[in-house]
């Protein structure tokens, strides 16, 4: 299995430094603009939370960008994290192989 050697970025840390920074937009704003609760976007922002479908459909709305970009870098970092919490469970399936 193959995972890059880049580190793994929370999404959080996406919509904190390249869009809530540059906008000088709080969490709070952020989250009154999509309607959601302020701890969700204080959440994510903080990087104890993910992205979850709903969360992404909102941002895509609001930022003119997609849900996939959300959903994709969620599940990049919940990959680059798990990787090597299961390295050696991993490890130990057999690769299924194509009779040829």
């Amino acid at each position: 299995m193959a995972t890059s050697n880049l580190p793994a970025i929370h999404p959080g840390e996406i919509l904190r430094d390249l869009y809530l920074e540059p906008l000088d937009m709080t969490p709070y704003a952020l989250a009154k603009r999509l309607n959601v609760p302020r701890t969700r976007i204080e959440r994510i922002v903080a990087e104890k939370t993910g992205i979850t479908p709903d969360t992404a459909l909102r941002l895509a709305k609001f930022f003119k960008t997609s849900p996939e970009l959300w959903l994709n870098m969620q599940a990049s970092y919940d990959l680059k994290i798990q990787a090597p919490a299961l390295a050696d469970e991993l490890a130990n399936i057999e690769e299924y192989a194509l009779a040829g």
